[in-house]
């Protein structure tokens, strides 16, 4: 693949611009409020570029070798090495970091499940899935197949929330079967009007490829969910 198209693919195929934290002011000499606005559009497409760089945890060092390799293909220089001898290690590389990654936040993230443990009512499965009921429902309880309507929050375990059906104010319908495993094996233990709390280890969550940038490889989630109702029921 020519890295022109994998980088399109890369910005396409993520959500960088419209779910990009805001910015902290700079603390350097080009400010914003020093920046034209064709300036900070240059600005935010780093920004963009970034956000898929981080399953590399690039070291400053290698920041710059990125950079200078941006700057070679983009104004034609002769360039260090081709793209036909070390374009296809870059997959590998990223695959290496991300298993690095994985392995570290999973470690930070037993503690985290372990002291859940500890809750009032925490109660816990084969397949690695906490479950603590937060309130009661009385409703009937849904089947694998069956579509439902939720609402949730999901949290890393540092507490950044990375989605919110409630902050958007519009409750989410999905087919049960069509979610996470985490998700699909907790719902059905829910009854209609139960709000629970969910911990989902990678293994049964997003594994350790995660959705980068917002969940990291390897990351145990913490929702919070409210089964609304059972949509479509099937037998």
């Amino acid at each position: 693949m020519r890295m022109t198209a994998a980088v399109v693919a890369l910005l396409l195929g993520s959500q960088a611009f419209a779910d990009a934290a805001p910015a902290k002011k700079s603390s350097s000499t080009g400010t914003s409020s020093s920046m034209s606005a064709d300036q900070k559009t240059f600005y935010a497409l780093g920004m963009a570029l970034a956000d898929n760089l981080k399953v590399f945890s690039l070291t400053r060092p290698e920041v710059k070798l990125v950079e200078r390799g941006l700057e070679d293909a983009t104004l034609g220089r002769p360039t260090s090495v081709t793209l036909q001898e070390y374009g296809p290690k870059i997959r590998a590389l990223a695959e290496q970091r991300m298993a690095a990654q994985a392995k570290k936040e999973k470690a930070r993230d037993a503690a985290f499940a372990t002291n859940v443990l500890k809750e009032p009512g925490a109660k816990t499965y084969p397949s690695g899935l906490i479950m603590i009921v937060l309130k009661p429902g009385k409703g009937p309880s849904p089947k694998a197949t069956d579509t439902v309507k939720v609402d949730y929050e999901g949290k890393l375990t540092n507490g950044k929330v990375f989605d919110s059906s409630i902050a958007r104010g519009q409750p989410a319908e999905f087919p049960l079967n069509a979610v996470i495993p985490c998700w699909t094996e907790a719902v059905q233990k829910m009854k209609v009007g139960e709000t629970a709390r969910l911990i989902c280890p990678s293994k049964i969550a997003y594994g350790d490829e995660g959705r980068p940038p917002q969940i990291p490889g390897g990351a145990t989630l913490d929702f919070k969910v409210t089964l609304l109702s059972i949509v479509n029921k099937k037998p």
